[in-house]
């Protein structure tokens, strides 16, 4: 990767090293306007300016070197100015050196800051992973792969899931999307993913699995005494890949619609014959969940994806629409596919994602399949 990929961009790369390099032109400027200019001027807003701009960018060595560097530069001009006998010389140097003692204190207090904030950072990142690990590349005899990518930067907690496992009843799988944000809506996901790692084992139909994440969510909802103390619904789609059978079964609660690529490079989307509510509405009406059943051919990839992807919007407010963009192109796997919808979403965007985005490719292999294929990029 060149330069410009390294540093996010030439701009940001040289805003960067332009702050890193400003105590340091402070002062040299600071110097240089102080010996060009009559003594009633004075240069201390810059020495100053040094150490305070040292202070949340570098280590508390280089800020104390800042420091001294400006209340030496105001000694030495005073000294060389003849005027280290007047009133104001003392007072420009104790005021330098009182804010140079403030730039210690600012940078030690944005070092523990940092460092809190960046513990934060990898117990979110390790919870995350632990309620959401990342599937196996190979499960069930399918190409696997996912990814999980947070509207904010940095950020690492979200209400979006994913699941995959192999079963008696073959390879199943939930994508869903909690309503809400925080650990709130990581508790749902945690409680969501729990029931389905046991149901997708002990029911034999896709429909009762569906049903046990209802039981589990309402569950949770009475034991926090109502749905409003808990993330109370859940959109999902779940999918079963039986064994020996060219097929898929899909259950969906009110999730955005699976979406069929096949080998000769068409795209569809899967759709319900009847829609249905979200997990965790029961309290709204009951009815029996259908799972619908669609061919799934060698060759072909199934992709599951939450509404960060289906509602993602370009700067004129159009959506992103995945058949449209998916429709004509081959991956050679379902990882190289979530690469290149990840980047197209980027680009869609403009990179100002509002909403969490969980993706989910699973590929049936082709018999006498090569290991990769031609590629073709998603924008042409």
């Amino acid at each position: 990767m060149g330069q410009r990929g390294r540093d996010g961009g030439d701009g940001r790369g040289g805003a960067r090293r332009f702050a890193r390099a400003l105590p340091a032109l402070l002062i040299v400027g600071g110097v240089v306007y102080d010996v060009s200019t009559p003594p009633r001027f004075t240069a201390v807003p810059l020495f100053a300016a040094a150490p305070l701009v040292a202070a949340p960018l570098f280590a508390a060595r280089t800020t104390l070197l800042s420091g001294l560097c400006a209340v030496l530069a105001v000694l030495f001009l005073h000294l060389g100015n003849g005027t280290l006998d007047e009133v104001q010389a003392p007072t420009e140097i104790l005021t330098v050196a009182v804010v140079a003692a403030l730039a210690l204190l600012i940078n030690r207090v944005v070092r523990r800051s940092g460092e809190r904030l960046a513990s934060a950072r990898v117990i979110a990142e390790t919870a995350q992973r632990a309620v959401l690990p990342t599937p196996a590349e190979r499960i069930g005899g399918l190409q696997v792969a996912a990814r999980y990518e947070a509207a904010q930067a940095d950020a690492f907690i979200g209400g979006d899931l994913f699941a995959v496992q192999d079963t008696p009843y073959g390879v199943r799988l939930v994508v869903g999307d909690v309503r809400g944000k925080g650990m709130g809506a990581v508790e749902a996901v945690a409680v969501v993913i729990g029931a389905f790692r046991e149901a997708a084992e002990q029911e034999s139909s896709l429909e009762g699995v569906a049903q046990r994440l209802e039981r589990a969510l309402a569950r949770e909802g009475t034991r926090r005494d109502g749905l409003d103390a808990f993330e109370g619904f859940t959109t999902a789609v779940l999918a079963e890949v039986p064994r020996g059978e060219a097929v898929v079964r899909v259950v969906d609660r009110g999730h955005p619609e699976p979406l069929m690529l096949y080998a000769d490079g068409r795209a569809e989307l899967l759709e319900p014959a009847e829609p249905a509510l979200p997990l965790g509405m029961s309290d709204l009406g009951t009815w029996p969940d259908r799972a619908y059943e669609v061919p799934y051919p060698a060759g072909a990839t199934l992709l599951f994806y939450t509404d960060g992807l289906s509602e993602a919007r370009d700067a004129d407010g159009v959506f992103y629409d995945p058949v449209a963009r998916l429709s004509g192109r081959l991956f050679p796997g379902p990882d190289a596919m979530l690469d290149a919808l990840v980047s197209d979403v980027r680009r869609h965007t403009g990179g100002g994602a509002t909403d969490d985005l969980a993706l989910l490719a699973v590929t049936r292999p082709a018999e006498g399949q090569p290991e990769r294929r031609r590629t073709m990029p998603v924008v042409p």
